[in-house]
């Protein structure tokens, strides 16, 4: 889904953005450009920006546990 039409940036670019260490808005808007033109898209942009953060903590924690567990059953 396109989230930004000024700038035709999608889901998929807020995902890769995340993956690639962006954690806030002010970092989404200066390296994609979301938000700097009409302004419309920002409150959609940030929460999938949000959904992004959170899906990725969520796959650390998980990974995490899995790594402690894997080494408490090694020891």
């Amino acid at each position: 889904m396109i989230v930004c039409v000024c700038n035709n940036i999608s889901e998929g670019k807020i995902h890769q953005a995340v993956n690639a260490g962006i954690s806030t808005m002010s970092e989404l808007r200066k390296e994609l450009g979301v938000g700097t033109s009409c302004g419309k898209c920002h409150t959609c942009a940030k929460h999938v920006l949000r959904e992004c953060l959170s899906n990725s903590n969520q796959t650390r924690n998980t990974v995490q546990a899995l790594v402690f567990h894997a080494n408490a059953m090694i020891a």
